[in-house]
């Protein structure tokens, strides 16, 4: 019977061991997600001053900004939705995917023939190229490209997929602080 006992003892502390465990997951899952949720909302913040406030055309996060397709001229590189990297820089070379400001419009294309102050570009989708612009309307290259984007932008939109977030998070809160009530 002594055995018996023991067992279940032996049993019953690692049980508790497994649930401390979860526990302090949960807990740090939790924690990250608090964190990561305020690091977006502070760089929401920051955008809106920045766009809002300075009057910028784009927002500079440590020398990188980011841009949502909105054309079908670099189709086959980029689609429409696509959210691109775009690294702020002047240094820009000869094939380079670049985005530039031409009357007050955000233009992404491909530099097809660099001169001195000139760049002259073009849109991988279409038949003829732009206007030369001056280095000075360069903003900087495209450093990455986040493909289809726009599916998710449009589900995270709704207002059920905020609902559902929020009461995850919650549960999570309570189911925390329950098992920690417990020890």
């Amino acid at each position: 019977m002594e055995e018996n006992e023991k067992s279940k003892d032996t049993t019953v502390k690692k049980q508790n061991k497994v649930l401390k465990i979860v526990n302090i997951a949960s807990r740090a899952v939790i924690n990250l997600t608090y964190i990561i949720l305020a690091i977006i909302v502070i760089i929401l913040f920051y955008n809106i001053i920045q766009v809002s406030v300075f009057n910028k055309p784009y927002m500079n996060i440590f020398g990188y900004t980011f841009f949502q397709v909105k054309t079908g001229s670099m189709s086959g590189t980029m689609e429409i939705g696509d959210i691109i990297i775009v690294k702020i820089t002047k240094e820009v070379n000869k094939n380079d995917i670049i985005t530039y400001e031409q009357e007050q419009m955000l233009i992404t294309h491909r530099i097809i023939e660099k001169q001195d102050t000139t760049i002259t570009t073009k849109g991988d989708a279409n038949n003829s190229e732009d206007e030369p612009i001056s280095q000075d309307e360069v903003i900087g290259k495209v450093v990455y490209t986040f493909k289809n984007v726009a599916i998710w932008k449009n589900v995270l939109k709704t207002p059920e997929v905020y609902t559902l977030i929020i009461i995850t998070l919650v549960l999570f809160g309570i189911t925390a602080s329950i098992e920690e009530k417990k020890e």
